[in-house]
């Protein structure tokens, strides 16, 4: 098995010459490139079974001067040469028990080209690593290394042997260790957490330690205060300071003074605690002491930052991980004098890059994204009432223009500091108004108007520009209250919508010209009014223009309500500009404006008679609360409202129906009818937990190509420098209907990457529901006030933003006015920079395999030599293009739908769904088109089934395409229906006359019974004891209870299903259950699945379980079932079903089926009794019609895990994979009477949950054939395809090419774990392989291993090699490519290399150890 992705915990980081980051996740090392921009530039799996904790670097080579990467990087810019030649560092990598060397080689010619390399075998030591050090003062490579029974060893890493070994006399477990190091032995100290909750300070290399029992040392200082463990030590040798990270939420600061150095200082013999900070909210897992400062992240997911010499106030709070914390934290030196890094690493597997500028100690502030407001001092007449930003959508503009209009009905300005009164209202306007602003372009000229629209209780409305406020216009909108003014942007004007008394929405076409006398003209058209339907608030809140192409122009509005509505008017309103209305206001007298304006009214009044009617209405989708906003980008439509909830719709266009032919007076009339249009709504993405006032969405911006996904921190440098580039920079997904083709007109309606704008409690913030986190938060006080975000015009969400609003009669910015928005000393303030996404943060419970996607269209060119296909760009494609597409979902309550490229290793975030209440248990997928089996090229489209806590089901559309554009997949989600118990039971009459169901029903399993044209039939085990059948209907977007039963009467934790077919053409459906009490129940569904699908009532009875299968002691957590080769039977097959279950047996039944004998579907096959392992085989008396069912024979491993087995799948026809919570992957052959151990592999990913596995498709071996030829290109080194799209070389070392473990698995006997067959030998049914391939309900599993290097061409191989993908889920996910060897002597050789690779080091003889001391 060799690994092709892996996603796990992030436990090592370390910065080196705030050049490099180098991280360690799992075994596998890599380095990311910080100048000029951040990337990934290379990686290596160093440590075979062992997590990477610690990386320490030792200069092999020193720099010359100004040989940087920053300086040959302005070099570079400079068109300057460097002849810096290449220099190398040796890494100490530890984690477990187990050390290694590598080498990082930089070629400072070229930044890019970094190289890491293995230096000698993997070191296996007795005890758990928890610290190493270079020695300074040794020109070996000596390592002094801390292990958890509180020792310390000096070892000679180039050799592999320990030179001494030294114990202190107090040998308990310690939890954390810091070695001070200096020249030699002699000069070390060591600071140990141990599991008493103290620190202990002791010398390894004191002279008198022949004077103790053993060698061992006494402890010099012991420092007592910590209620908890102790995690992890800093020291700050300038200062004499220790902190410590504890297991009681607490940071503790030391006074300790000299430590270290020459001599091996111990400090003061009375040190004290100088500070404790209280601040995360669960344990504090790493910490970091700097001048001034603490850096401290822990299990809440926030690192923060601490100014300790200032009264242990928090300056800062870095959060940008899922749930499960941050498990590595590294800080820079910042000796630049721009601020140190501060890099974090998540439980969720991503990494992140923070700025932390030497400004930020001064800072006060208890949350990062947390602004400092300005008070903007208003002094005009009144209360200020609405503010809004002027002036926004000048590309020069700056954060400084604000337009306010008070209780007094006065508009001001804000300009350069100072308040202006631009306009004085009448009466009217007192007390109440409305306001809104908007720019609009001059017709004619380059120059732009910043126009203002206010709004008053008689139905007046004053437009003027705030440039020449004198040449306002007043327009009427009816008698009554205007309740909401909105501007929308045309081809030509703005569009202005003024929302009425009785549900009338008046709107104008409004134009600017400039006449001969360089005054401004208003070209003021009147357009049919819009009616609302009728409901209580009967008012306009949200409203957007549709830019058609066709005649007519479409109107999207949302109302106080709830509701969505869509308008539709001729173009011929729209193109109507009515010339003659042309009105000079810069030389108007006032008699003519009176005339004009009485004449204007008398054409309002024609054209509000023609008022328009909504063609659709989606009522009250938001709730009672109403719709806050409404926006259209790449055809789809996205609406907030104070509901919590975005809803993503799109106008559906319903076909024209044929046209019908009249006929009058002997002539035949063709008439067409129009096609249909109506709203219809595709998905509800919610936002965080109380974040229920949500008021608009933005699109996310991305800077960054899909091929250089870690190249991210470059825009957060200078995002003010950016256009927006809309449709190369933003994420896009699949169009939502399945059933139609897809055109070019049809590829931009594809769900974008959005973030939500609203309220949560008292904070303003900005939130990102796929990363879910937050981007910026201010404490405005809550959602009932007037606000504005800038910029916001453009409905991009460019990383920053400023918010001005109003709070108890004061006008409040975040930000102050004229500075330029962005990053620059500003950083971190979104969250940081992602130099890798993270997943789930939590466990992943069950997983499902979708398909597989690539392109072959684009513009490419042919690499001959190594037969790679690269595009242009730098981007591979070919059959190393093709993503293979999953879906997780776990405890956080999210479903994932992710892109794995297996050769490169990349993992893409398509899509987060939210919708669960609780976590998600299990997931199927039923794939609904043949892109992704045979053609990756074509769309490939599924329907997922979800389910978990709280008995909850969802149900979606999934369709995932080809973006041209980013050159990678995309996907689309289409909520379907969705379905919960306790729904189910408040709608029932006799409700108080039943339980009401638990709140902790959850759901365990779920399998695919039968898929029809018009729905699909599903199977739920859940643990109140019921199986549960369901019926989900696409088109009716609903989910229906067919029937449930109680049999087990304890809780069911697996299900799966077989299809019979006999040789008349009739198909018999069987579903196996498991329970927790180890048996396995057996139902023929054939009758009840006609029954139940013809009457949907709810009101067919439950069949009986035909056969009950003794197979295990305790719970069965995972069922397999497939029908042997048809033929062996006469009348008759044999049914195998492979169990597993938390006993760790692996028990594999085969159940002989015998069909009726005159082949007809009858009744349900139910036995009188119920047979049992103690009378098997066991005859039983049935009608002919029915099926019989036997056990046959069973066959049991009884250790097959040493934990609880808790995923199985079916790799081929004979080929088992097995998972446990111990961290290994298993693979069986099973025959009809036995089963076969054939490999196993230890993974990295903890608390396994889940499987998916699959064949490997045609091609595979071609792409084997083709990285063997790279090769050969790069002289033997193994090379990969990086996120830039550039090679990677790694070299090899015995059998870790490319840093990978090599295991093959094998059988017993020596023979191939799966031999290839033919096509009809492996076609057992529909749905053995489907099920392992699309309908696998499991849980979570294991982590990266090593990969295993492809051998030389010279070797005799045949022309098509068996190839599978495994997937194991738990923390984190791990996708295992599955090679099957030709013979036992191949796997032999090769395990025999991978130990030539391990030496266990030990300790000399004691002569060895004392001339060594000497």
């Amino acid at each position: 098995m060799e690994t092709a992705a892996l996603v796990a915990p992030i436990t090592g980081l370390e910065f080196f010459k705030e050049e490099f980051l180098l991280t360690g996740e799992g075994p596998i090392l890599s380095v990311y490139s910080l100048q000029p921009q951040p990337k990934a530039s290379t990686s290596l799996s160093v440590l075979q079974q062992s997590r990477i904790h610690g990386i320490r670097v030792r200069s092999q080579a020193t720099l010359p001067a100004q040989s940087s990467a920053t300086s040959i990087h302005k070099q570079r810019e400079q068109g300057q040469s460097s002849t810096t030649e290449p220099s190398f560092y040796d890494l100490a990598v530890f984690g477990g028990k187990a050390v290694r060397l590598v080498r990082l080689r930089v070629n400072f010619k070229d930044v890019k080209q970094l190289r890491l390399e293995v230096l000698g075998p993997l070191l296996e030591l007795h005890d758990w690593v928890l610290d190493a050090r270079w020695l300074s003062g040794d020109k070996q490579s000596l390592l002094c290394v801390a292990v958890a029974h509180n020792g310390v060893l000096l070892l000679d890493a180039v050799r592999g042997e320990a030179l001494v070994q030294h114990s202190c006399l107090e040998g308990c477990l310690l939890y954390s260790a810091l070695l001070l190091v200096h020249e030699s032995l002699a000069d070390t100290v060591l600071i140990g957490g141990t599991v008493f909750n103290q620190l202990v300070i002791w010398k390894p290399g004191r002279e008198d330690e022949s004077k103790n029992s053993r060698h061992k040392a006494p402890v010099e200082r012991r420092l007592s205060g910590h209620s908890g463990v102790i995690f992890s030590i800093s020291y700050l040798q300038e200062k004499g300071y220790l902190a410590s990270a504890s297991d009681d939420r607490s940071v503790r600061v030391w006074g300790v003074g000299a430590l270290g150095g020459p001599g091996g200082k111990c400090g003061d013999l009375n040190p004290a605690c100088l500070k404790v900070l209280y601040g995360h909210q669960a344990r504090v897992f790493s910490v970091h002491l700097s001048p001034g400062r603490v850096f401290s992240a822990g299990e809440d997911g926030t690192c923060l930052i601490w100014d300790w010499a200032g009264g242990g106030k928090v300056v800062r709070t870095l959060k940008g991980h899922r749930a499960g914390g941050v498990r590595a934290l590294a800080v820079s030196e910042g000796e630049g004098g721009d601020g140190r890094l501060v890099a974090t690493g998540g439980a969720d597997g991503g990494v992140r890059l923070w700025k932390v500028h030497g400004s930020d100690e001064k800072e006060s502030k208890e949350e990062a994204v947390t602004e400092k407001l300005t008070d903007l001092q208003f002094s005009g007449s009144g209360l200020p009432k609405v503010v809004c930003i002027a002036g926004e959508e000048d590309e020069n503009a700056t954060w400084s223009q604000f337009v306010v209009c008070t209780d007094k009905g006065v508009v001001c300005q804000y300009v350069d500091g100072k308040w202006e009164t631009l306009w004085q209202g009448t009466s009217d306007f007192h007390s109440y108004c409305v306001m809104d602003t908007v720019t609009v372009s001059v017709k004619g000229s380059a120059a732009t108007v910043h126009l203002c629209a206010v709004g008053n209780l008689s139905g007046s409305l004053q437009v003027l520009p705030t440039s020449h406020p004198q040449s306002g216009i007043l327009l009427s909108g009816g008698s009554g209250k205007i309740h909401s003014i909105i501007w929308q942007k045309g081809k030509d004007g703005v569009y202005l919508l003024a929302s009425g008394a009785e549900g009338l929405v008046y709107r104008w076409c409004i134009k600017v010209k400039i006449n001969e006398s360089c005054s401004l003209v208003f070209n003021v058209n009147c357009l049919p009014p819009f009616l609302l339907p009728r409901c209580a608030k009967r008012w306009l809140t949200a409203a957007v223009r549709l830019h058609s192409s066709l005649e007519e122009v479409l109107w999207v509005c949302g109302d106080r309500r709830g509701s969505l509505l869509l308008y539709q008017e001729e173009e011929k309103f729209d193109q109507n500009t009515k010339e003659d209305e042309e009105i000079d206001k810069g030389l108007m007298a006032d008699r003519k404006q009176a005339a004009d304006e009485q004449e204007e009214t008398q054409e309002s009044k024609e054209a509000h008679d023609l008022m328009l009617q909504p063609l659709s209405c989606l009522f009250g989708v938001h709730g009672k609360h109403g719709v806050t906003s409404v926006c259209e980008y790449q055809g789809l439509l996205y609406s907030t409202g104070k509901d919590g909830c975005v809803r993503i719709f799109r106008v559906n266009r319903t076909p024209p129906e044929k046209c019908k032919e009249s006929k009058q007076g002997g002539k035949g009339e063709r008439v067409e009818i129009k096609e249909r249009l109506q709203l219809e709504m595709l998905r509800v993405q919610r936002a965080c937990k109380g974040m229920e006032w949500l008021e608009r969405v933005l699109i996310l911006e991305s800077e960054v190509p899909v091929e250089q996904e870690e190249e991210v921190v470059g825009e957060c440098e200078h995002p003010h420098k950016t256009k927006h580039h809309l449709t190369v920079k933003l994420g896009v997904a699949g169009e939502g209907d399945v059933e139609k083709k897809f055109e070019a007109e049809d590829v931009k309606g594809r769900e974008a990457r959005f973030v939500t704008v609203g309220f949560h409690a008292a904070h303003f913030v900005v939130w990102d529901p796929m990363r879910q986190e937050r981007l910026l938060a201010v404490p405005c006080g809550g959602g009932h006030r007037s606000w504005s975000l800038w910029p916001s015009h453009t409905g991009i969400w460019s990383g920053y933003g400023a918010l001005v609003f109003i709070k108890q009669g004061a006008v409040l910015t975040s930000q102050a006015p004229g500075e330029v928005l962005g990053w620059v000393g500003k950083s971190g303030r979104s969250g940081g920079c992602g130099l890798r996404e993270g997943v789930h943060g939590r466990g992943i419970w069950c997983v499902a395999r979708l398909g597989r996607i690539g392109e072959f269209g684009n513009e490419i060119l042919t690499n001959s030599v190594a037969g790679i296909t690269e595009n242009v760009d730098g981007s591979m494609e070919g059959e190393e293009g093709k993503w293979e597409i999953v879906v997780t979902g776990g405890e956080d309550t999210s479903l994932a739908v992710l892109a794995l490229h297996p050769v490169s290793g990349i993992i893409k975030v398509l899509s987060v769904i939210t919708d669960h209440i609780s976590g998600v248990r299990t997931v199927a997928a039923v794939p609904r088109a043949e892109g992704g089996r045979g053609n990756p090229s074509q769309p490939l489209s599924a329907l997922l089934v979800s389910a978990g806590g709280r008995a909850q089901i969802q149900c979606y559309q999934l369709l995932i395409v080809w973006d041209r554009q980013r050159l990678a997949p995309s996907c689309q989600v289409i909520q379907v229906a969705n379905h919960r118990l306790d729904e189910q039971w408040e709608k029932r009459r006799n409700r108080h006359k039943t339980v009401k169901v638990d709140p902790e029903t959850r759901y365990v399993s779920v399998t695919v019974v039968e898929e029809k044209d018009d729905c699909v039939v599903l199977a739920l085990s859940c643990s109140d004891g019921a199986i549960r059948l369901f019926s989900v209907n696409e088109v009716k977007n609903q989910i229906d209870l067919l029937w449930e039963t109680f049999y087990h009467h304890r809780c069911v934790l697996s299900v799966a299903t077989c299809s019979l077919d006999d040789d008349n053409g009739n198909r018999y459906k069987l579903l196996f259950s498991a329970a927790t009490d180890g048996k396995i129940a057996v139902w023929d569904l054939t009758e009840a699945l006609s029954l139940s699908t013809d009457h949907l009532s709810g009101a067919t009875p439950p069949p009986i379980p035909c056969l009950d299968i003794p197979a295990h002691q305790s719970g069965i957590n995972s069922l397999v079932v497939w029908e042997e080769k048809r033929g062996q039977q006469e009348g008759g097959c044999l049914v195998t079903v492979a169990s597993g279950g938390d006993d760790g047996q692996l028990t594999v039944s085969t159940v002989k089926v015998q069909y009726p004998e005159n082949g007809k579907i009858g009744g349900s096959s139910v036995f009188s009794q119920i047979s049992n392992s103690q009378t098997l085989p066991q005859a039983h008396v049935q009608s002919l019609n029915q099926l019989q069912l036997h056990l046959h024979s069973q066959s049991q491993i009884p250790l097959a895990h040493a934990a609880p087995l808790t995923a199985l799948k079916l790799l081929s026809p004979d080929i088992l994979v097995s998972t446990s919570s111990d961290q290994r992957i298993c693979l069986w052959k099973v025959s009809s009477t036995t089963i076969h151990h054939s490999g196993a592999l230890c993974s990295h990913v903890a608390d396994a949950a889940g499987l998916a596995v699959w064949e490997g498709e045609e091609g595979d071996e071609k792409e084997k054939i083709t990285f063997e030829q790279v090769n050969a290109v790069f002289g033997g080194k193994e090379s990969r395809i990086t996120e830039d799209g550039t090679f990677r070389e790694d070299l090899k070392t015995g059998d870790e090419s490319k840093g990978r473990e090599p295991v093959e698995a094998m059988s017993k006997s020596g023979g191939p774990v799966c031999e290839t067959s033919d096509e009809n030998e492996c076609e057992t049914t529909v749905n053995s392989r489907d099920q392992a391939e699309y309908h696998s309900g499991s849980e979570t599993a294991s982590e990266a291993n090593t990969k295993m290097g492809f051998k030389g061409s010279g070797e005799s191989r045949p022309k098509r090699t068996a190839v599978g993908w495994v997937l194991v889920v738990g923390q984190g996910f791990q996708l295992l490519q599955v090679r099957i060897p030709e013979m036992g002597e191949k796997v032999s050789r090769e395990k025999r290399e991978e130990e030539s690779q391990r030496v266990k080091v030990t300790l000399q003889n004691q002569a060895a150890c004392m001339e060594s001391n000497r």
